[in-house]
């Protein structure tokens, strides 16, 4: 989740519940949470008065938000499945076996995408693109020169 050159913000979590992001000085939400996640933003949330690391607390109280809504992402027989790993000898493998998947689904959508803008890069589409732009450069450039020619105030 980060570089080792990238520095973890601080989330406090307060007694009333409240989150407090001390790098902005303001109380979020877990929405806010969740787009920190999002936009990549490395962050580590502690309780205020005791400093124990609540971060996955709070992020799989964001996945539950997520799952109560709209489409889920995980099947009942998917949940299961992880409750049947916890505390089985296989749950290190397991956790593992997760960890690496979602590296790989990671990486290959990167791939994926650096393909695809590989392929837009050279495609007609772009070609007309670039020309339309260079016609419309070129059609303001003899506006200009247009209207300045006739223009005393220009000579």
């Amino acid at each position: 989740m980060t570089d080792d050159n990238e520095e973890i913000r601080l989330i406090k979590k307060y007694p009333n519940r409240r989150l407090y992001d001390t790098q902005d000085s303001r109380y979020i939400t877990l929405d806010d949470a969740k787009q920190m996640v999002i936009d990549g933003v490395a962050f580590k949330v502690i309780d205020q008065k005791t400093g124990e690391d609540l971060t996955r607390s709070i992020l799989l109280q964001i996945i539950m938000e997520q799952e109560s809504h709209g489409e889920p992402l995980f099947s009942s027989d998917v949940l299961s499945q992880f409750i049947r790993n916890y505390g089985a000898t296989s749950q290190e493998n397991f956790s593992s076996f997760l960890q690496a998947s979602m590296q790989m689904f990671t990486d290959q959508q990167a791939a994926l995408m650096q393909q695809m803008d590989q392929a837009f890069k050279d495609s007609p589409v772009d070609f007309w693109m670039k020309l339309t732009q260079q016609n419309l450069d070129n059609l303001q450039e003899m506006q200009r020169q247009f209207f300045t020619k006739d223009d005393p105030e220009q000579k």
